[in-house]
């Protein structure tokens, strides 16, 4: 009884730090809750392990290869995460998630096309989607196509009234179209929201929301002709 009480606890206490006790069978969902938890302490390696794990016991559920996608994404290995993502849209084209989440591992790669084409469809199946407006605005601007950047940027901003990034997207697009005053609102707008986008070094950082080097750049020179 006393080994039964000991094992028990030192389980338990394993659990508790994050690791998969020995002998004790965990289900997918529990693999899910596990790999969440590794992501947010950026242990990206032992998250996919157990995000593999539920995958293997739960082969359908797509929210869960979404989830395993998307952690490959975070941890670099973007070629792993497209080909996740990917073999997700073929056994359910219409899993928005899964559109979105690949679209954007299309724009850090600069596959812009395959970018535009994947966000396309995700908005087509979501069309209030502003994770797919605001992407197909950023891949748009790189491929020197304005007025759908524009277009894009500005009805992000508006399906998310709250997140500045559609506004610098939008600030962008119109700086390039040469609109300055326009450009430049944009940009203010954005700091009435966040202060902190007053700072140009906290500019890249953008990076972390699929902007590129080239635009983290002209979103400093807005910044700067603002002054």
């Amino acid at each position: 009884m006393r080994r039964w009480i000991l094992g028990f606890v030192v389980g338990w206490f394993w659990l508790g730090q994050g690791g998969v006790a020995p002998g004790l069978a965990m289900s997918a969902s529990e693999y899910r809750q596990l790999g969440l938890s590794y992501r947010q302490q950026e242990r990206y390696a032992e998250a996919i392990v157990a995000f593999r794990q539920a995958v293997n016991l739960e082969p359908d559920n797509l929210s869960g290869r979404v989830l395993l996608g998307w952690t490959l994404h975070k941890a670099g290995q973007r070629a792993d995460a497209a080909s996740e993502l990917l073999a997700t849209l073929y056994r359910d084209p219409f899993e928005v998630q899964a559109a979105n989440a690949l679209g954007i591992v299309y724009l850090v790669e600069g596959q812009l096309l395959g970018a535009v084409a994947t966000h396309t469809w995700a908005e087509w199946l979501k069309p209030d989607n502003e994770i797919a407006h605001y992407n197909l605005s950023l891949a748009y601007q790189r491929l020197q196509m304005v007025e759908p950047a524009i277009a894009h940027a500005a009805e992000a901003a508006k399906l998310e009234p709250s997140n500045p990034h559609p506004l610098i997207a939008l600030a962008i697009a119109q700086w390039d179209k040469g609109d300055r005053a326009q450009a430049q609102q944009a940009y203010r707008q954005t700091i009435g929201l966040d202060s902190r986008y007053q700072d140009p070094a906290f500019l890249n950082y953008l990076d972390e929301a699929g902007f590129s080097q080239d635009q983290i750049v002209r979103s400093q020179a807005i910044l700067k002709s603002l002054n």
